[in-house]
């Protein structure tokens, strides 16, 4: 059961950070909303009145490589004994560095699965809670447990280690981008052996095992320049760096070299998928820089 008098804190006032702290609002509990910005940037000491935080910040993924920075300056305003919990995407192993350096307070990851279309319906309608604990003791799933009873209901709820927890999110967003260029690829091969991509589509799209999502590889949801093409590849805030990420920790953890061309191939078709197309153009020059190679 919901404890209604726990003072909940947020760090971060983006679209998720917002989303989730206007959700526990509704919901009855006092929320302390901390951000860089106005008018949340004179909250930073009423942070440490929170026996929860969430926090809600950038991780960007640059040429230079995965940056966390923004976590750990969040960490720094929290108060001994507060619990937090991380839904910003970190790469795994994350969650247990950042506890080992901090041990007078309890750090968890829970990934965040908002829609941006739909992120105020997403966060008040979970379909899964993921708490990732750093280690596996009676102490952390207690307060694992206290996590969850704040949080609003969902069907599958789980305490975890937090790498496992860590990669679900990259999992998900990788397995989407995927989807993506496989769409692109069969949409080229239906046009240019006489197809009718719509017709193929639909029936493809009637099998349980496939489903509807991420099937329309031509589309103009993002920030198009190139009018007669239509936007193509995967694109968005959270594909382009993730995927950039899971190459990353692929190379680290896995001595495949075959698995590393493939995902290196899936980004380079990507890259061009998105230049040719004019499409999120600002977010992948942020994750790459110089994008002139695949004009």
């Amino acid at each position: 059961m919901s404890n209604i008098n726990t003072k909940i804190g947020f760090i971060g006032q983006g679209w998720i950070g917002k989303n989730y702290a206007d959700d526990f609002e509704k919901r009855g509990h006092a929320v302390v909303r901390y951000a860089l910005e106005e008018p949340y940037v004179a909250n930073k000491d009423l942070i440490k009145d929170c026996a929860i935080v969430f926090i809600a910040v950038p991780t960007p993924t640059t040429k230079d490589g995965f940056d966390d920075s923004f976590v750990r300056d969040a960490l720094a305003v929290v108060a001994d004994n507060t619990i937090v919990v991380i839904k910003s995407t970190i790469t795994v192993g994350t969650t247990k560095k950042l506890q080992a350096e901090n041990p007078n307070i309890k750090v968890f990851h829970s990934p965040e699965f908002l829609r941006e279309k739909s992120a105020a319906y997403d966060a008040a309608h979970p379909d899964r809670n993921l708490i990732g604990i750093p280690e596996d003791t009676v102490d952390m799933r207690k307060a694992a447990q206290k996590v969850l009873n704040v949080l609003p209901d969902a069907p599958y709820q789980h305490i975890m280690d937090a790498n496992d927890a860590e990669l679900v999110k990259y999992a998900g967003n990788c397995y989407l981008y995927t989807k993506v260029l496989f769409m692109n690829m069969l949409y080229d091969l239906v046009a240019q052996s006489g197809g009718d991509w719509e017709r193929v589509r639909d029936a493809l799209i009637h099998d349980p095992r496939i489903g509807i999502s991420h099937t329309q590889p031509v589309h103009t949801s993002g920030h198009i320049t190139n009018e007669k093409a239509g936007e193509r590849g995967a694109g968005g805030h959270c594909f382009i760096k993730d995927f950039e990420t899971f190459r990353s920790m692929y190379a680290e953890h896995v001595n495949d070299p075959f698995g590393a061309d493939l995902l290196r191939a899936e980004s380079e078709y990507n890259r061009r998928l998105l230049v040719q197309s004019g499409k999120d153009l600002d977010l992948a020059k942020d994750v790459y820089g110089d994008l002139s190679k695949w004009e």
